[in-house]
C-alpha cells in the first residue's frame, strides 16, 4: 500500500512537472513582449526562471525516488525477518532458540541496538525474558530480569502498543536499576500467542537516532504476529517431546512389566521348586531346574542391558537417524559379543516421528536376533536410491518358516507389532527367513514420506 502510494506521487509529478515547465515557458514568451526589457534581458530573464524550475523539477522527482527506494529496502528487509520467522514456525527447535531468534531478527528489522522478548503466563508472571544488544558484560551489570515495573509494565500487562520518543520524560519511566544502560526511544507491541502464554516485543535505541514512526510500528506489528505463530510452534513442539517422553516411559514400564516381571515371577517359582527338591533329595531334578534358573538369569540380564541401552541411545532428531542406527547397533553388538557388519549411509531427511519409529523397530528386531536367533554376526544397513530409505537388517541365525513373505499378520517375536509400526509411518516391512537359513528384514520407506527442501 505504502509503494502505490508513492508510485501515485511519482506519477503525479511526472505528468505535473512537464506542465510547469510549459506554462513557464508561455511566460516567457510573454516577457518577451515588456517593451522596458532589452531583448537580452529578456532572453536572461527567461533562461533564469525555465532553469530554476527545472532544478526544481528535478530535485522533487529526485527525492520521492530515494524515498521510494529507502521504502523499498525498508520492505525488502521486512519481507526477510518475515521470512525468517516463517523458517523458524516450521523448524523443530527449542523454545528459548526461537525466542532468541525473534529479539536478534526485530533489532535487523528496525536497525536498532537493544531489544527484549517478555513472556507472561496466565498468572502475570514473567516466565521468560532475553534480549539482544546487551552482552554478557552488560547483563550482569544490570542484574535480575525485569518484573514489569513501569513502562515495561504498560504494555506487558494492558496489552497495548507503546512508543515513547524519550523514556527520561515519560512519567511511568521508573525502576531502571543502575548499570541499565540509557536509552531514549522506546517501541513496544503485543505478541499476542495462542498458547497459555503471551508476549512482548521491545525495541530501544535506533542505530541511526531519532525516534520511532508510524511505519516503524506498523512494521514491528506485522513481525509479531509472525512471532507469536512461530513461538506457538515451538511451544506445541516442547509439548509433544514431553508427550514423546511419557510414552517411552510408559513403552518401558509395559516392557518391564511384560518381560521383567514375568522371568522373576518365574524364578521366583523356579527357587520354590529347587528348595522343595533339595528337601526331598531329589539333587538331579534340583540340578535340572537350577539350570533352567540360570538360563532366565541370563535372560533377564540381557533384557535389562538393552533397555538400559534403549535409554543411553542418543534421539534421532539429536544426531541424525545414521548416527543413531551406528550408535544403537554398535552397543547392542559389544554387549552380546557378536560380530557387526554395519553399511550406513547419508539419507533424506525424514520427520522426527518417522525416526523414532525406525530406530524403534531396528531395537526389537536386534532384541529379537539376541533372544532367538542363536546367530553369529549381524548385518545392519540403511542406504537410500534417492527416491526411498532403506533399512536392512539380516542374520546367520537358526530362522524360522513364516507364514508370508509379507509379515504384516504374523504375531511371532513380535514382528506384527514392527509391522504395525511401519505401516504407521508409511513404509513396507518384508520378512524373508527359512529355517537353518538366517532372517532378512528390510524396512522401506518410499520418497512420498520424505521431507523435501
Amino acid at each position: 500500500m505504502m509503494a502505490e502510494e508513492s508510485a501515485v506521487r511519482l506519477r503525479f509529478i511526472a505528468v505535473v512537472g512537464p506542465l510547469l515547465l510549459l506554462v513557464a515557458v508561455e511566460i516567457s514568451r510573454q516577457l518577451l513582449l515588456i517593451p522596458q526589457l532589452s531583448p537580452w534581458a529578456a532572453r536572461l530573464l527567461i533562461l533564469s526562471i525555465e532553469l530554476v524550475l527545472l532544478v526544481l523539477f528535478y530535485e522533487l522527482l529526485l527525492e520521492r525516488l530515494e524515498k521510494l527506494e529507502q521504502r523499498l529496502h525498508r520492505q525488502n528487509r521486512e519481507l526477510l525477518a518475515l521470512h525468517a520467522a516463517a523458517l523458524v514456525v516450521t523448524a523443530d527447535i527449542s523454545l528459548d532458540t526461537v525466542l532468541q531468534t525473534i529479539v536478534e531478527r526485530a533489532c535487523a528489522l528496525l536497525g536498532t541496538v537493544y531489544g527484549a522478548l517478555s513472556m507472561v503466563d496466565q498468572a502475570g508472571q514473567i516466565t521468560s525474558f532475553v534480549t539482544s544488544g546487551f552482552g554478557p558484560d552488560l547483563g550482569a551489570a544490570i542484574g535480575a530480569p525485569p518484573r514489569g515495573m513501569g513502562l515495561l509494565g504498560v504494555p506487558l500487562f494492558e496489552g497495548q502498543t507503546l512508543r515513547v520518543d524519550k523514556i527520561s520524560e515519560d512519567p511511568r519511566s521508573v525502576g531502571f536499576p543502575p548499570g541499565h544502560p540509557p536509552m531514549q526511544s522506546l517501541l513496544a507491541v503485543p505478541v499476542s500467542c495462542r498458547a497459555l502464554h503471551h508476549g512482548i516485543l521491545y525495541l530501544a535505541e535506533k542505530e541511526e537516532g531519532g525516534a520511532f514512526s508510524q511505519d516503524d510500528e506498523d512494521v514491528l506489528v506485522r513481525f509479531a504476529a509472525q512471532a507469536a505463530i512461530a513461538i506457538d510452534n515451538a511451544h506445541l513442539h516442547s509439548q509433544m517431546k514431553a508427550l514423546g517422553a511419557d510414552r517411552e516411559r510408559l513403552r518401558i514400564a509395559h516392557e518391564m512389566h511384560d518381560g521383567l516381571a514375568q522371568v522373576l515371577a518365574y524364578v521366583n517359582v523356579k527357587a520354590q521348586v529347587v528348595r522343595e527338591n533339595l528337601l526331598q533329595g531329589k539333587v538331579g531334578e534340583a540340578q535340572t531346574h537350577l539350570d533352567e534358573f540360570a538360563e532366565a538369569a541370563r535372560n533377564i540380564y540381557g533384557d535389562v542391558r538393552q533397555q538400559i541401552l534403549d535409554l543411553r541411545t542418543i534421539l534421532p532428531e539429536e544426531g541424525g537417524l545414521p548416527g543413531a542406527i551406528a550408535d544403537y547397533a554398535g552397543g547392542w553388538a559389544q554387549q552380546i559379543s557378536i560380530r557387526l557388519e554395519l553399511a550406513i549411509e547419508p539419507v533424506h531427511e525424514l520427520p522426527a516421528e518417522t525416526q523414532k519409529q525406525v530406530l524403534r523397530i531396528l531395537q526389537e528386531l536386534l532384541a529379537n536376533i539376541r533372544k532367538h536367533a542363536q546367530a553369529r554376526w549381524v548385518r545392519v544397513t540403511l542406504a537410500n536410491d534417492g527416491e526411498a530409505v532403506f533399512l536392512l537388517v539380516s542374520d546367520d541365525g537358526v530362522g524360522f518358516e513364516p507364514e508370508s513373505e509379507e509379515i504384516a499378520d504374523c504375531g511371532r517375536f513380535g514382528l506384527k507389532t514392527m509391522a504395525e509400526r511401519a505401516a504407521a509411518i508409511g513404509a513396507t516391512f518384508v520378512v524373508t527367513s527359512q529355517t537353518g537359513k538366517g532372517t532378512r528384514v528390510m524396512l522401506t520407506l518410499p520418497g512420498s514420506k520424505l521431507e523435501t527442501d
